[in-house]
C-alpha cells in the first residue's frame, strides 16, 4: 500500500512518519510529487478541514491520502483559537507570532483558569468516495511564558500535568504517547492495519 501525507508542514510530516514508519506501507510526501497542492483550510470544523485536505490530495495523486487538522481550544477564550490555530495571529505568521498573541489574550488570567485542550482529527481518503476519520485530544494548561526547545506550534505554551512538563520539553517519543496527534495516529494505525488485513484476504 502507498499512502500520501496530505500536508506541506515539515513538523507534522516528521511526527506522522515517526509513528507510522514501522507499518508495511510506503509513505509518500510532497517531495515525491511535482506541483503538490496546498489545500486551503476553509472548513468550519477540524473534521471538515481534514476531510477536505485528504480528498483533494487523494484526487491529485490518485492514491490514498492522510490529512490531519489540529486545534488548540482555550476555555477562557471560549474555545479560541480552535479551527484558526495555525493562523491565529494572521496569514503567513510564525509559530512564535501565534504564541505571543495567545499570551496577550490571556494576560491577567490566573493559572487555574488557563485550561486548554488540543484536538486532532485525522482523515484518510481511500478513494473519491470513501473517507475514514479518527480523533485524539489532550488536556492541559497554558503557561504564562514561552519555554522548551522541542515540538512546534503551541507546544511551548502547553503544559501537560500528568508528565509535569510542556509538550516542548518532551522528546518526540514522549509527546507521541500523550499528545492529541499521537493518540489520533494510534487510532489511524488500527484503521490502516485493518485495511491491510482486508486487502490480504
Amino acid at each position: 500500500m502507498q499512502l500520501v501525507l496530505a500536508t506541506n508542514n515539515e513538523d507534522k510530516i516528521k511526527e506522522i512518519m515517526h509513528l507510522l514508519d514501522d507499518l508495511p506501507v510506503t509513505i509518500l510526501t510532497r517531495d515525491d510529487f511535482l506541483d503538490f497542492p496546498d489545500p486551503e483550510e476553509t472548513g468550519a470544523t477540524l473534521e471538515e478541514n481534514a476531510i477536505h485536505k485528504a480528498k483533494e490530495i487523494q484526487a491529485f495523486c490518485d492514491l490514498p491520502a492522510l490529512a490531519d487538522d489540529s486545534g488548540l481550544e482555550v476555555d477562557a477564550l471560549n474555545g479560541a483559537p480552535g479551527v484558526y490555530s495555525s493562523r491565529y495571529a494572521g496569514e503567513h505568521v510564525t509559530y512564535r507570532d501565534n504564541n505571543e498573541k495567545l499570551l496577550r489574550e490571556l494576560q491577567g488570567v490566573p493559572p487555574a483558569k488557563r485550561t486548554a485542550h488540543f484536538r486532532c482529527v485525522i482523515a484518510i481518503a481511500w478513494d473519491a468516495n470513501e473517507v475514514e476519520t479518527v480523533e485524539g485530544h489532550a488536556d492541559g494548561l497554558i503557561t504564562e511564558d514561552i519555554g522548551g526547545k522541542e515540538g512546534f506550534g503551541y507546544d511551548p505554551l502547553f503544559y501537560y500535568p500528568p508528565k509535569g512538563k510542556r509538550f516542548s520539553e518532551m522528546t518526540i517519543d514522549e509527546k507521541n504517547q500523550v499528545s492529541h496527534r499521537g493518540k489520533a495516529l494510534q487510532e489511524i494505525r488500527t484503521v490502516i492495519i485493518n485495511r491491510l488485513n482486508a486487502m490480504s484476504k
